[in-house]
């Protein structure tokens, strides 16, 4: 590890403690996993502690972990990951927490301590059915208001449930279930007869 890197490190898991489940350095990048009941408390610090100064949330995103590792996997599925910046101090951080329950998952909202969140929360809900408490406005962001399910679940079906087209008739745009017939596509290598010949 770095040496910056591990003095993030070492400062980071100094500052929050109990908080931090793992400090994980992987391609000179620095991974905190939090327990997701002291997540909103651990975000907080990280913005407003003179140590760290993560003033600027860069990206959150939902996470499902149902297939990783080829099933291998035996943790929590769904997780929240958020990159942040220190420009005071030129320092990157990413933070995953875990969502406890899988049938509903449940996490903080942060978007009281950045409110560029506010977006990128509504998006993990809407793509991975992530709910964050105590968000202003959670409600969906990419998909239409009527939408069932959510597509980027990896029990999602890749055509979908319902699809939608405009009815000429009724003259409006209806929903019905999806007509599409799965297939497998195998390709299939077309080459004249003289391929590789004469080398």
């Amino acid at each position: 590890m770095p040496a910056k890197l591990e003095s993030l490190s070492i400062c980071l898991q100094n500052v929050l403690g109990e908080a931090t489940v793992q400090a994980v350095e992987r391609l000179d990048e620095l991974t905190l996993i939090i327990k997701p009941q002291a997540y909103a408390a651990t975000m907080q610090t990280l913005r407003d502690h003179p140590d760290c100064r993560f003033e600027q949330l860069i990206d959150l995103c939902g996470m499902d972990y149902s297939d990783y590792g080829e099933g291998a996997w035996g943790g929590a599925r769904f997780a929240v990951v958020v990159h942040l910046l220190s420009v005071s101090n030129n320092q990157r951080v990413r933070v995953r927490v875990f969502c406890p329950d899988d049938d509903l998952p449940v996490v903080a909202s942060v978007v009281d301590i950045w409110p560029s969140a506010n977006w990128f929360e509504r998006e993990a809900f809407d793509l991975y059915g992530i709910v964050f408490e105590g968000h202003p406005d959670l409600r969906r962001i990419l998909t239409d208001y009527g939408f069932i399910g959510h597509p980027f679940r990896k029990d999602f079906p890749l055509s979908g449930n319902v699809e939608m087209r405009y009815d000429p008739t009724q003259q409006r745009v209806i929903y019905q279930p999806v007509s599409i017939e799965p297939r497998e596509i195998t390709p299939r290598i077309v080459r004249d007869e003289s391929y590789g010949e004469g080398r």
